[in-house]
């Protein structure tokens, strides 16, 4: 599995999604929580070291570099900010996407609440809603690429030494993902058996808005060369998915494989899908759509990598699948739960990261030891 040549970021990548030959696996990252930042300052971290996107890749960690082709999916013109009702406790607010939320004020850092917000209210209750607003996601319009975008990125990505992405993290949002952001989890539940006219409007129109915004990246000078794009759809919860395999097959599987040819054809190498929670019983329809990857394995909710390879083999690729939970422990549990990722590494196809962003429990200490160690586990010297 380990050569003994240096690579560049991008051959590194691409050898790993092969199951080739690397100089190591690919040092990732996700982020960290607003209060866990708070709590390394408090114990010494300068947090001017530390560069804090993490998917794009951070130096002081030797992380390795992505490129985010900023690309804006999402609808414009967005909704104006209202606040609603204010009180020492909590605050009630409809968001850009016109969303109403219930938000808990104690804890909130830097913009980061401490616990979910309740959601009241949603933009999509019928399908003259839907219609409404489909009027914000316009496809062609020149503020969803950055400016001059074509002069300075495009000829410089032919050439490139490093990962190119399509959209942001969060940006390509995935079918499950705008439906539930539209209508809400439990009113898109309802959708699926009491008006399935609706929510087979939506998912093809998600489909075709986000083909149709894809492609001038696609097919600029340079384009058409991207090495991944993350689908998010973030439909599973602790112990299953939020969407039964029967309705994900009726209602997303056309339009995700659709989704999926498309981006293949226009020269996208690697479709990953992110998704928290446990989407073990939906992994087969996304293998059968094409989708090459999934990420984070979030531990607590049973996606052992290790055990997911054995089961769906080296089709799938995967991402994250370290707890984040053991990186509170201390040394002894860190070594030991990278340790059991070995065999992993040795046969490719997998690139280690927390599960999620690392949250407030772990210590500056514990994290820096665990990037030290998983820096040996990456070069195979575990």
């Amino acid at each position: 599995m380990f050569c003994n040549e240096s690579m560049t970021e991008r051959q590194r990548f691409i050898n790993v999604m092969e199951y080739k030959p690397v100089d190591r696996v690919p040092n990732h990252e996700v982020g960290v929580w607003a209060q866990t930042k708070e709590r390394w300052i408090r114990e010494g971290m300068n947090p001017y070291d530390i560069q804090w996107d993490w998917f794009t890749g951070d130096e002081y960690f030797n992380m390795d570099a992505r490129e985010f082709f900023d690309v804006n999916f999402d609808m414009l013109p967005m909704f104006d900010y209202t606040l609603i009702e204010k009180t020492d406790l909590y605050e009630v607010y409809r968001d850009r996407r016109g969303i109403v939320h219930k938000a808990l004020i104690e804890g909130t850092t830097g913009g980061m609440r401490a616990c979910m917000d309740e959601y009241i209210s949603f933009p999509v209750e019928t399908m003259q809603d839907f219609h409404e607003l489909k009027k914000r996601y316009i496809a062609n319009q020149n503020a969803r690429y950055p400016a001059n975008w074509k002069k300075i990125m495009g000829p410089r990505w032919k050439n490139r030494e490093h990962v190119l992405v399509l959209a942001q993290n969060m940006g390509t949002k995935g079918f499950y993902w705008r439906c539930r952001e539209w209508m809400g989890t439990m009113n898109l539940s309802y959708a699926f058996h009491d008006d399935p006219a609706l929510v087979h409007d939506m998912m093809t129109f998600i489909a075709d808005f986000t083909m149709e915004v894809s492609k001038p990246a696609l097919a600029a000078e340079g384009g058409g060369d991207f090495d991944y794009v993350f689908i998010n759809e973030d439909m599973s919860m602790k112990t299953g998915p939020l969407i039964s395999p029967q309705h994900y097959k009726e209602y997303i599987f056309p339009q995700m494989r659709r989704l999926v040819d498309f981006y293949k054809r226009n020269g996208v190498k690697y479709i990953l899908v992110d998704t928290d929670g446990n989407c073990e019983s939906l992994i087969p329809l996304l293998m059968e759509a094409g989708v090459d990857g999934i990420w984070p394995l979030e531990r607590v909710a049973d996606m052992d990598p290790l055990r997911i390879r054995k089961e769906y083999g080296r089709d799938l690729r995967l991402s994250g699948g370290i707890n984040k939970m053991e990186l509170a422990k201390g040394k002894d549990a860190i070594d030991k739960h990278l340790a059991e990722l070995a065999p992993l590494i040795e046969e490719g196809g997998f690139i280690p990261t927390v599960d999620h962003t690392v949250s407030p429990d772990i210590s500056w200490e514990n994290f820096c030891y665990y990037m030290k160690r998983k820096q040996d586990l990456l070069c195979g010297k575990f």
